[in-house]
């Protein structure tokens, strides 16, 4: 029985495109591990290791350039045959490209990974920045004008769309969102009022309380209600959907067939958002006011005739354009954030649901700032 036991590397396979050299309790892998040298691989790696008596294993990948499904099978296969021997076998290391073809063909090889290091606050920040710019924000950008291009390019060339897509969207964005939209703008409108009631009665203002209403719901309230409420229940959606589509593998279906899923998948439901969202805000305004009009005639005893009359003189152009404006950042807004994510997904189901949480936590934060710039803009 041998122990291998070593200071200096040697070399126990040597190919055109592949070495493996063994040092101490670890086994170097450079080049390719490819079906042309897999066999001789596994058989120069259990001559090596059929005697010996060691603790532990340890496979390093780190200068490993590319692996196939026969690499992949010869490390599963010399993990089970010298398992019987050698209680402790790791897979160390390895590109992100490895890791993935390892992941993919061999479920069962478990890849270590080093700990991190601990990197001071400075350093850590600027990694996160870095990540962020890299990652996120030009990943965004990238997806925001691909679909802004195929979103012009197909008003032109009706013909390539998707025939029906666009009303089904429209339903599911916008029709189906109506009842809750309406429902919960009419209860927040009331509550305004009735807030409102107390205060102005104080000061014997009781009918501005038209103009807090109508005001801070034709401009403000309304738009920012209909966006958060479509960004989590139709942001989410279109975020589970597209992460969906990649997981089921439809996406690089998609590619396959010469179909670019931004132009098939995501613009059919800009244009649903955009049209949509609108007439969203339109329904939320009149439930707000309707409710705010509902608490002035029951405690401030403003009549419907006076309400409408005072409301007549407070309504601007203004407010109306603002709230078109508003429509379509957010609808833009809701849209990229829900694909950007659900283009990202990863890990099968389990992604499907953290994706989607991000989608619609990102979604209305950056409704609320954009909801916020506008304000200062259009004041």
């Amino acid at each position: 029985m041998k122990t291998v036991t070593r200071n200096t590397p040697r070399q126990i396979l040597e190919t055109k495109n592949t070495s493996c050299r063994l040092k101490d309790n670890t086994l170097f892998i450079s080049g390719r591990l490819r079906v042309d040298v897999a066999g001789d691989f596994t058989r120069a790696v259990l001559k090596e290791f059929r005697a010996a008596s060691l603790p532990r294993i340890i496979i390093n990948l780190e200068e490993l350039d590319d692996i196939d499904s026969a690499g992949v099978t010869s490390l599963f296969y010399l993990k089970r045959k010298l398992s019987p021997k050698i209680a402790d076998i790791r897979i160390e290391g390895g590109k992100a490209s490895v890791e993935k073809k390892i992941e993919l063909f061999g479920s069962d090889i478990a890849i270590e990974k080093k700990p991190e290091a601990e990197f001071e606050i400075t350093e850590a920040v600027g990694r996160g920045t870095y990540k962020f710019l890299t990652s996120y924000l030009y990943g965004f950008i990238i997806l925001a004008s691909n679909t802004l291009y195929w979103a012009i390019v197909d008003l032109f060339r009706t013909k390539t769309t998707r025939e029906g897509e666009f009303v089904n969207q429209s339903v599911h964005i916008g029709a189906n969102a109506a009842l809750i939209v309406i429902v919960m703008s009419y209860a927040i409108g009331f509550v305004m009022a009735v807030q409102s009631a107390q205060y102005l009665r104080e000061f014997g203002a009781d009918i501005y309380v038209v103009d807090l209403i109508v005001i801070s719901f034709m401009s403000q309230m309304g738009p920012l209600i209909t966006g958060v409420l479509i960004a989590g229940r139709s942001g989410s959606s279109i975020a589970a959907e597209v992460a969906t589509m990649k997981v089921t593998s439809e996406l690089d279906a998609l590619k396959t067939m010469g179909l670019d899923p931004v132009r098939y998948v995501v613009v059919p439901k800009l244009y649903a958002s955009m049209f949509t969202i609108p007439l969203l805000i339109i329904l939320a305004n009149v439930s707000g006011i309707t409710g705010g009009a509902t608490a002035a005639y029951s405690i401030l005893n403003v009549t419907p005739e006076i309400f409408i009359n005072r409301m007549e003189n407070v309504m601007q152009n203004k407010d109306l354009i603002t709230a078109l404006i508003k429509s379509q950042v957010y609808a833009g807004i809701i849209v990229l954030t829900g694909s950007f994510y659900g283009f990202r997904v990863e890990k099968g189901a389990e992604g499907v649901g953290r994706v989607t949480t991000l989608a619609v936590v990102v979604s209305i934060s950056l409704l609320i700032l954009a909801d916020s710039f506008m304000a200062v803009l259009f004041y």
